[in-house]
């Protein structure tokens, strides 16, 4: 544990982008291939299952420090990050122990399953048996909240250096790794960095269901006017519908399918049907790009998001759920045919392969149309005499259940994250749903913005103005969208406005306005005003605009889906 804190200390202290490198390859270099594992898997984004309830883990620690709840509670605000106040708090240890990394997981997990007094006692037993500066690291592994600027690309880039393989081939091998449940093995590392052996290409995943890295797009805001002068003839690129739902890879080896999101989580179980239908039509050797959505059959377009939520907050899924939100994969790129990797082959190639095996193996006969209740659908492409025309076409994106276009050069090759390397994709967005909305909570941000007050409640009328019986019903959170200087300005005002305070929450007078802008919108019963958003975010501070002026409750339902203007 000391070699890994030593690092996490160091990466802290660092900001350059070669410095961190440096450090990540030195640390790979001298550890222990267990310890590697571990240390690649946080650093990678991986989070256990939660270890301790948070609650409890507050309260222990503030029993050993022998504080006051509401002192911890203040140490807590003023620190901004559980893992840290707790680690400063504690008494010093009594039995100092020197442990690897590997060994103190081993220690660590078995805590989930066992009996909280059981559990509280080896969690006491642990801590005093950490050194000062292991104590930091070992409690953010306890919170998931290992956040330390190293970026999964910056984590690759370092085994690509150490080992003399790829980075790209490197992402590959990673995919997975991170899935949540996982406990990584000394054997996994070392896999990561074994010599490709080019007398059997592909062997590593041709084994298991593991995915490819996903190619992500780029975000396109440039006018249509200048769309030409960019982008060249709408010709060279393949337009389609910008889908709403979970990017995922559909998965057919070895006689067997699985279903992978882009955040790496195995959702097999989440989606049987999906499965089903890959084992149904798909032969050995394909893997499928494309996005999961809620689609009934019979009706032209998804469902919104929020009916895919449903099925992903589920623990089971039984049979009447099933039968009720049914899903499609809209399939927009095939990454693999025959067992063959396709992801340097242009994309114009790429989809038209994909037509063919979707053609072939999909529909019931030659020539006839998709099943309007399959489970694998191609995702149509559109065409446009010029860019103007096409734009006009995005226009019916938000009625149709989309977020506008993806853009795809006919020759780019699949390649890894966001990347310019081997192709381009642009996602060009319709503009976000807004509505201006009244600043009503706010609570301090964490880690170096812990002393500021930067999450935001906003709430809209319930009716509209002269109406006496009025009030104010929150319906968003946001953190997002103001600079610094603008956030220093709001926490100013925070300050001065406060009504009550609840805790880390503070309720302020009604004197500011913003607009929020937001991707999706749907009804919710969780919610008070009965309404959800999607990625709520603020577009700009309305200073010029007075407090009753804001926006209603029914500003907000006509902007539902279905909803008549």
């Amino acid at each position: 544990m000391k070699h890994f804190a030593a690092l996490y200390a160091e990466l802290d202290a660092r900001t350059a982008t070669s410095a961190k490198l440096a450090a990540l390859v030195a640390y790979f270099r001298s550890a222990p291939p267990a310890d590697a594992a571990w240390a690649l898997y946080f650093l990678a984004g991986g989070k256990p299952r939660q270890i301790v309830p948070t609650k409890r883990l507050r309260t222990l620690a503030r029993e050993a420090a022998g504080l006051p709840e509401w002192l911890f509670d203040e140490c807590y605000q003023a620190v901004g990050d559980l893992a840290e106040t707790v680690a400063l708090l504690l008494p010093a240890p009594r039995a100092p122990q020197t442990r690897s990394l590997s060994a103190w997981m081993a220690e660590l997990l078995p805590l989930r399953g066992m009996a909280a007094e059981a559990a509280d006692a080896r969690l006491r037993s642990q801590w005093n048996a950490l050194l000062p500066e292991e104590r930091l690291v070992y409690f953010k592994l306890i919170t998931g909240n290992l956040r330390v600027g190293v970026s999964r690309l910056q984590a690759t880039q370092a085994l690509a250096q150490l080992s003399g393989v790829d980075a790209k081939r490197i992402a590959h091998r990673l995919m997975g790794y991170t899935q949540t449940g996982n406990t990584p093995a000394a054997a996994d590392y070392l896999a990561l960095l074994a010599p490709v052996d080019d007398t059997q290409p592909g062997a590593q995943h041709e084994a298991s269901g593991q995915p490819y890295p996903f190619f992500l797009a780029h975000p396109w805001s440039g006018a249509v006017a200048a769309m030409d002068a960019a982008l060249g003839s709408p010709r060279d690129w393949l337009v389609e519908w910008k889908w709403d739902g979970i990017r995922a890879q559909l998965v057919r080896r070895s006689g067997a399918a699985w279903v992978w999101s882009r955040g790496e989580e195995l959702v097999t179980d989440r989606f049987p049907e999906l499965a089903e239908a890959a084992m149904a039509a798909l032969p050995d050797g394909t893997v499928l790009d494309g996005e999961i959505l809620v689609w009934q059959p019979g009706e032209p377009g998804p469902r919104p998001f929020a009916e895919l939520q449903k099925r992903l907050g589920r623990k089971t899924l039984g049979p009447k759920l099933l039968r009720e939100l049914p899903v499609v994969l809209v399939c927009y790129d095939l990454l693999e045919h025959a067992g063959r990797d396709l992801r340097q082959a242009p994309q114009q190639a790429r989809r038209a392969l994909l037509e063919t095996v979707l053609a072939t193996e999909c529909e019931p006969g030659p020539g006839a149309p998709t099943p309007p209740d399959h489970a694998l659908r191609l995702s149509p492409r559109l065409h446009g005499a010029d860019w103007a025309d096409l734009a006009r076409q995005r226009e019916a994106a938000r009625s149709l259940g989309t977020e506008g276009f993806m853009l795809k050069h006919r020759d780019a090759r699949y390649g890894v994250g966001r990347t310019k390397d081997v192709g381009v994709w642009w996602k060009w967005k319709i503009d976000p749903m807004s509505v201006d909305a009244v600043l009503i909570y706010a609570q301090r941000g964490h880690g170096r913005r812990a002393s500021l007050y930067t999450d935001y409640t906003f709430a809209v009328w319930s009716g509209p103005v002269g109406d006496p019986e009025r009030t104010l019903v929150p319906f968003a959170k946001a953190y997002s969208g103001l600079t610094d200087a603008e956030i220093a300005q709001v926490d100013a005002i925070v300050r001065k406005t406060t009504r009550e305070s609840f805790g880390p929450v503070r309720s302020l007078d009604a004197t500011q306005v913003f607009e929020l802008g937001f991707e999706g919108i749907a009804r919710s019963p969780r919610h008070k005003s009965g309404i959800a958003v999607r990625f709520p975010r603020m577009l700009r501070w309305r200073r010029d605009k007075p407090v009753a002026e804001a926006d209603t409750l029914q500003t907000l339902a006509a902007l539902l889906p279905g909803a008549r203007p």
